[in-house]
This record gives structure tokens, sequence and C-alpha cells, in this order.
């Protein structure tokens, strides 16, 4: 019998993703550890290893197919002995997990006035976002059209030729809480090209908008000297140039965060439901700029380590981010997050939250200001902190003790080192 090969589930929340390059091609053989594809998930692409050697003796699912289930047979390899040339079986599509309102193998048929069936390989409706669009704003159920696009996808002359035919949703769901509104279609005579989302882009936008839709965010800024820490920076990296470690200024502030939320544990919180989740170790997540989006790899309990392990750890994290290749556990969780932009130039802004994170820290850039210092004014590098808080589970108060201890161990660095 061959070997089915499914679609595997690259994180602990992966449902589904996209098939983005097969690197083998059917007659080949393949040996356990082999990259056999790329998969695209919402974080990353990242490669898919054989587990079993033989001959690709069929791919079914195209390089480029859009929300491949998890657990879907993508291909088919022969074992020893098989004919790899020999038509493959059929693989039927694995089906979604039960759902209550799935009815028994076993019940009766529905009656001829029952709405069309949903489509075979699940209880996912196949529709274009326009559709669903349109279906949304106008209350009618996809459930009960039949599709004209390819492979009985609905797509918007179906809505249109059921407009007023189609059944509506049922009542009760009237009283659900209505969905974050998707973007406006945008129809233009100006040149343009048309991109495709990446499954990364798509899931940007779904919880960025979840974040500013659902999150009472709350922003504190302070100004701080950096003085004090450039002094420093510069001379830890004259001791460490033999060991070939140079820490930047975002290494330093990441420890400072890390250390002033221990100090303010009351900003290392989630919410989560009717809970308050306290959490007692501080792992910063860290805004890293990659191709096509962009992705948080975390320094866990960054208050405990020190500032070489922070640099080397976070230069690792940021070059494997950018080629694509991190594991799901190094960007998925966190307690907080930092988000510098300074290296661009940008002197003030305000990050969105990162959920179900409560807060996240945005640097800007370091620049010569007029400063007041001893009752005098004098020339300084200032930068500007603004912290954005979950107003739902840290108070204002408590957000503003972290900035002063931030503030405070970045004007002091000798502090973080303790």
């Amino acid at each position: 019998m061959p070997i089915e090969l499914k679609m595997p589930a690259l994180s602990p929340t992966m449902e589904e993703g996209t098939l983005a390059k097969w690197l083998v091609k059917e007659g080949d053989t393949v040996a356990s550890g082999d990259i056999l594809a790329e998969i695209e998930t919402d974080k990353a692409t990242m490669e898919f290893e054989a587990v079993d050697e033989g001959t690709i003796a069929k791919i079914l699912i195209p390089e480029g197919t859009d929300e491949v289930k998890v657990g879907t047979v993508i291909a088919l390899i022969a074992g020893e002995g098989e004919d790899a040339s020999a038509p493959a079986p059929k693989a039927d599509p694995v089906p979604a997990p039960p759902r209550a309102d799935t009815p028994r193998a076993d019940a009766p048929p529905p009656p001829a006035s029952t709405p069309a069936p949903k489509p075979s390989g699940g209880d996912r409706v196949k529709a274009s976002p326009l559709a669903r669009r349109l279906a949304t704003q106008q209350g009618i159920d996809l459930a009960g059209l039949a599709g004209s696009g390819p492979g009985g996808r609905i797509v918007k002359a179906d809505l249109e030729s059921a407009a007023g035919k189609a059944p509506a949703r049922p009542a009760e769901a009237a009283s659900a809480p209505a969905p974050a509104a998707a973007p406006a279609l945008v129809e233009t005579d100006i040149p343009h090209e048309e991109v495709k989302l990446s499954n990364m882009r798509k899931t940007i936008a779904r919880r960025l908008t979840e974040a500013k839709q659902t999150i009472p965010h709350i922003y504190l800024t302070v100004d701080i000297r950096l003085d004090a820490l450039l002094k420093l920076r510069g001379e830890l990296n004259k001791g460490l140039e033999s060991r070939g470690v140079k820490l930047s200024v975002n290494d330093m502030l990441i420890k400072a965060l890390a250390v002033s939320l221990i100090e303010v544990p009351e900003c290392n919180v989630s919410i989560s439901d009717d809970h308050l989740l306290k959490y007692s170790r501080v792992d910063i997540s860290v805004a890293v700029s990659i191709p096509g989006g962009l992705i948080t790899p975390i320094i866990a309990s960054a208050d405990g380590k020190s500032l070489s392990a922070i640099s080397k750890e976070m230069a690792d994290l940021a070059g494997r981010a950018k080629e694509g290749k991190l594991q799901p556990q190094e960007y998925q969780g966190g307690t907080a997050s930092i988000s510098n932009m300074g290296m661009m130039g940008i002197s003030h802004f305000s990050a969105v939250i990162n959920p179900p994170q409560g807060m996240i820290m945005a640097i800007g850039a370091g620049e010569k200001r007029p400063y007041v210092i001893d009752d005098s004014l004098q020339i300084a590098t200032v930068m500007s902190a603004t912290g954005s808080f979950d107003h739902r589970a840290i108070d204002g108060a408590d957000g503003a003790r972290l900035m002063q201890a931030f503030k405070r161990l970045v004007e002091s660095p000798l502090g973080m080192l303790a």
C-alpha cells in the first residue's frame, strides 16, 4: 500500500496552510529527512521533510494551493517493491472535525425542500471572498446556494441570481457578535498590480483588526536620556570584542523592559476570558520586519539573561526569522512585546498590542535635543518610548509605574546588570 503524505500541522494552532512549492516530482526517490515541499503558514514558510523512504507515486495537491486543511493527503509514496507508475488509489478527503449540528450517518435523508447540502470535503462552504462579503451584507446563507465557479465555488454572479431567493440566516444568528469588517472591494481605473495576500499578511490583518476592535488601548509616553546607556554600551563592547559579541541598543532595551516587568508584575499579565493570567517569567517578543510582513521571535526569561546572551540569541533569531526558519515555539507566546523603529529615524509612534499579551513598548529614535539637566538647559541624546497597555488588565497607574521603571533603568543602566 502506498504511504500517504498528509498536510502537517507545523504549529499548535495551524488548521490550514498553503502548499507553496513542491521540491520533488512524481517518480523521484526520497529518503527520510529529504525536503519534499515548502508549506506557508500564517507566520512563515517552512520546509516539510520526508519521514519514510520510497518513490513519489502521485502528487495530489498541486503547488500554490491555498487553504489546505491539516491532515489532507497531499501525495503518495510507493514503498520498496511497489510500482510507482501504477495508478494510485484515489485519496479520500480527510473529514473535518465533527460538529454538534452535523447529522449522523444513520439519520434519515433531508426532505426535498431542504437547502442544498454543503460541498463535500468537510463542512466549509467554497466561496470567493467577495461572495462571502456580499452574503454577509445581504444576510444570505451560502449553504443554500450552488456555485457556478471552478470546483463548485460560489461567486458574485451566484449571489446576484439568487437575490431574494436564498434563505436568510436563522434569526438567532443575528444576535451573534458581528465579524470584523473585511476591507472594501476597490474598483479603480488607476494602473495597478493585484498581489495575492500571503497567509502571513492575512493573519496580520486579522490580528491587528481584532486587537484594535477588542482591546481598549491606553498609551503612556516618556522621554528618556540615552547618554549613560550609550556610554556603558561602548565600554561593554570593548570588553566583549574578543568574544565576537557586539551589543546593540535594542539588546539593552530588551533587558531593561524585562527587568521593569519584574519590578512591576502588574503589567506582566494577560486577560483570558474572565481570568487574569499573572506571569512569573518575562518572555519578551521582539518585532522583526521580514519580507512580506512581521514576526516576533521571543527572548524567553529575558530578565535573567546576560546582555551578551540576549545579543547572541537575538542575532540568531532575527537571522532565522528573515530566512523563514523559526520553529513555532520560537515566535508563539511571549508575555510582552517591544518594537523599535528608532533605526528608521522614527521619533515617536504607538504600537498595537499583540494579543493575548497585555502590553507593548514602542521605541523611537535617540536624537540630540535640548534637555534640562541639573536646572540648566543642555544638549542630550533623548528618545521617546510609548507603552501601549490593555486597559482591561492594566490600570493607568500601574502602566505609569512600568514606564517610570523603564526610564530609570535606561538612564541608570547599571541597575539592570545587578
